[in-house]
């Protein structure tokens, strides 16, 4: 029998008008996750997939600015989201 966690997924949104950082705006594991990650994608929203961090922002819980800690993870998925929309144009 496998002993593998289950699938996470979160999604994050950042208004700098209203957060001081991004927020957590779902996140779920197991089958909740696989619905994350299907409407993203019916959305066009970029998937990165980092299993650590999808573990450690389900743990946060929706509606929470992530901790100063994830600050340069985060940062660097924004960066990576921004390529990917560059490419897409």
């Amino acid at each position: 029998m496998s002993q593998d966690k289950p699938k996470a997924a979160a999604a994050l949104a950042y208004d700098p008008e209203k957060d001081a950082a991004p927020r957590v705006v779902a996140a779920g594991r197991g089958q909740l996750a696989e619905i994350i990650e299907k409407l993203a994608r019916e959305n066009n929203v970029p998937v990165y997939h980092n299993a650590e961090l999808a573990l450690t922002l389900t743990g946060l819980g929706a509606g929470r600015e992530i901790p100063p800690g994830l600050y340069q993870v985060v940062a660097e998925i924004i960066a990576w989201v921004y390529r990917m929309e560059q490419k897409a144009k």
